[in-house]
């Protein structure tokens, strides 16, 4: 989660007017290092650069960092170039181990260091395996297959280094994965500030809380909201969603994918915006109507000053601030408004809504809805939700065994014999020296990949 004010949480790293360069996922940059490491195992050498089929048919090249081949197994290596998005792994070393597997195993895939372990149900693959997302599984294999001709016997291990760090700035700790990031993309491409990264990250945080059997789930607009909204409903980490200015997307997605109750909680001017109709609360969506702002302090006994007041406020902080001036509870209508609002969204789901608006500050300046809940937000003394332990690793599926090979660990740990990052080169018979250097750029921030 990023830091900051109420007001400033959703609208940091506004993409600038110039065209926007596109990068490449995690999922691309770990298909092209696998495809390397595998042409040199088959042939002696490491194709530089490396070209990979993308699901939507394109065909980039990749330059490798690093890369070291010994008998029978073979590393390589690609800087993520994430483009002009602020992605928190822009920049990282995407490292593939590969070594003949077992005959008749197909490709299976393993966590080297830095990528995490699923370890909470509602993701797209049980608890045990490698966060290695099923679109990048089928790009390996795919990538594989192509220089085989047919689906090879391969046992891969995806890492990234510094990649336990780096996925303690994004939401994975969240989602019960655990030990690094996860290796992402449906399409390959990274679009500079893209809406659907935000969007599925908001999905996956439903899909955790429901496989863990949450009763309570609660989005917010930000980090002083969602500190908040915690603390009043007594709500473990899991059960908190960062839907941003999507409000639209969490409920609609909640409406197919409903859980008994949802709060929906923000800062004064994001839900001031909701409760006048607007699902998608960005500013450049449309600003606060101080006027209807206004007109709804008239309805409440305000006089003629305190509407004039409100009308010509700067901010709707400052709106807020002359209503209680004068004994309004602005707060409430409010959100009750906002509730209305939302419940059409998820009307027919069983939902019980309600709606919470924080100031600066954290304090509840206002609600609708149920009232906040005493204890957690699932039976039982439950005062937080726990460390989740890594289980031992699920059976492997039928299209993309994942389980390693006998004798080897499991998913977490590296392929037997094959150095970690920091000394992939040892004992390996070096290849072509690197041949690109840590794409230069802007300090990550985003924290949604």
């Amino acid at each position: 989660m990023t830091g900051g004010v109420e007001q400033a949480e959703t609208e940091p790293n506004r993409p600038p007017s110039q065209p926007l360069r596109t990068g490449w996922t995690t999922g691309a940059c770990a298909t092209a290092a696998a495809k390397a490491a595998w042409a040199a195992l088959l042939t002696g050498e490491f194709p530089d650069p490396v070209e990979i089929l993308l699901p939507r048919g394109q065909r980039p090249a990749f330059a490798l960092a690093e890369s070291a081949l010994a008998p029978g197994q073979a590393m390589a290596a690609i800087v993520k170039d994430a483009g002009d998005d602020p992605d928190v792994t822009h920049g990282a070393l995407v490292r593939a181990w590969v070594r003949h597997g077992a005959p008749g195993s197909g490709v299976t895939f393993a966590a080297g260091p830095g990528v995490g372990t699923i370890t909470l149900p509602g993701l797209p693959l049980p608890p045990g395996e490698p966060a290695i997302n099923p679109t990048p599984r089928q790009m390996i294999q795919d990538a594989l297959a192509e220089l085989s001709g047919h689906v090879p016997d391969v046992a891969v291990t995806i890492g990234i280094d510094d990649g336990e760090a780096l996925a303690k700035r994004t939401m994975n700790p969240r989602l019960g994965i655990l030990g690094g990031l996860s290796v992402l993309g449906t399409t390959g491409i990274v679009v500079p500030y893209s809406c659907s990264a935000w969007i599925h990250s908001i999905h996956r945080g439903v899909d955790v809380a429901r496989g863990t059997g949450l009763a309570h789930v609660a989005g917010a607009t930000g980090d002083a909201s969602e500190r908040a909204v915690a603390r009043l409903h007594g709500l473990p980490e899991q059960a908190l969603i960062d839907m941003g200015d999507f409000v639209g997307g969490m409920l609609k997605y909640l409406r197919a994918h409903p859980v008994p109750r949802v709060t929906v909680a923000g800062g004064i001017a994001k839900l001031t915006k909701l409760a006048q109709g607007r699902l998608d609360l960005h500013s450049r969506r449309g600003t606060v109507d101080m006027a209807a702002l206004a007109a709804l302090a008239r309805e409440l006994g305000g006089d003629d000053g305190v509407a004039a007041r409100i009308a010509a406020a700067n901010t709707t902080p400052e709106a807020f601030a002359h209503a209680a001036a004068a004994g309004l509870a602005l707060g409430n209508v409010v959100a009750e408004r906002a509730r209305q609002v939302a419940a059409a969204v998820v009307e027919g789901s069983g939902i019980a809504l309600d709606i919470a608006i924080f100031d600066r500050d954290g304090g509840l300046i206002g609600h609708a809805g149920p009232p906040a809940l005493a204890g957690p937000s699932r039976p039982g003394p439950r005062p937080a939700m726990p460390e989740p332990s890594v289980p031992e690793p699920s059976a492997p599926g039928p299209s993309f065994p994942v389980s390693p090979l006998p004798g080897a660990p499991s998913s977490g740990a590296p392929v037997p014999d094959l150095p970690a990052p920091e000394s992939a080169t040892a004992g390996l018979a070096p290849a072509t020296s690197a041949s690109t250097a840590p794409v230069p750029g802007p300090a990550p921030r985003n924290l949604r990949r």
